[in-house]
């Protein structure tokens, strides 16, 4: 089954970390993806621009809304996500709870849903 996983990060943490403790974090990141490719449980891994570079967009009555970003009275900022293979959801969170940054921000888990349900978008 698959499962998202988004990286959840203040940027101030990680704008705080010194230029050796950044390396070193990019490091492990980049190994721990290479760890996850080789054992086939990595479909796809991308890092996000800062929200501070995002827009958000809503379409009511037709009419189309933008607003620039940050949009969220959060600390914590989408980061990036992981898309993995795991047999159950236990598996996925043993996996997320690897991800290097999850020592400084969160790491939300979802289960991927296989197609559009026809009752409903929510069980």
């Amino acid at each position: 089954m698959k499962y998202l996983c988004l990286a959840y990060e203040q940027e101030e943490t990680l704008n705080a970390l010194t230029p050796s403790e950044w390396e070193s974090l990019r490091a492990e990141t980049l190994s721990y993806v290479e760890t996850l490719r080789e054992s086939g449980r990595l479909v796809a891994t991308e890092a996000l621009q800062s929200a501070r570079s995002a827009s958000k967009l809503q379409v009511r009555n037709g009419k189309l809304s933008v607003t620039d970003g940050p949009f969220a009275e959060t600390k914590e900022q989408l980061g990036g996500f992981f898309l993995i293979e795991a047999k159950d959801f236990n598996e996925a969170i043993q996996v997320a709870s690897k991800w290097p940054s999850a020592r400084l921000g969160t790491i939300e888990v979802r289960p991927i849903e296989p197609a559009l349900r026809p009752e409903r978008r929510y069980g």
